[in-house]
């Protein structure tokens, strides 16, 4: 399982969303990605999240996982990239 990102409390949402982006991209853990995009996944369902996802290219990210062979890693970036495919129980498994 994934452990939180190490994140100043004093970053405040960008910094926290910027630490799960990094950990998704630097981590070797299958296990990790995982529960990284599905947390960004829920993140996506706050509209006061939206600037911040937009300004870390959190869309491409889900975009780029549709080719990872992981078929999880797929299923959660199907569920975000196009929510009316997949039913919010999917998306929020991981969660």
């Amino acid at each position: 399982m994934a452990q939180k990102p190490k994140v100043d409390p004093h970053v405040g949402r960008l910094g926290y969303l910027q630490a799960l982006v990094t950990e998704f991209q630097e981590t070797e853990s299958q296990d990790a990605k995982e529960q990284v995009l599905a947390n960004l996944a829920n993140f996506a369902y706050d509209p006061n999240n939206y600037q911040y996802l937009r300004q870390l290219q959190v869309l491409d990210l889900f975009l780029d996982s549709l080719s990872e062979e992981n078929e999880n890693l797929v299923e959660f970036a199907i569920a975000e990239t196009n929510p009316t495919l997949c039913p919010r129980s999917i998306r929020l498994r991981c969660g």
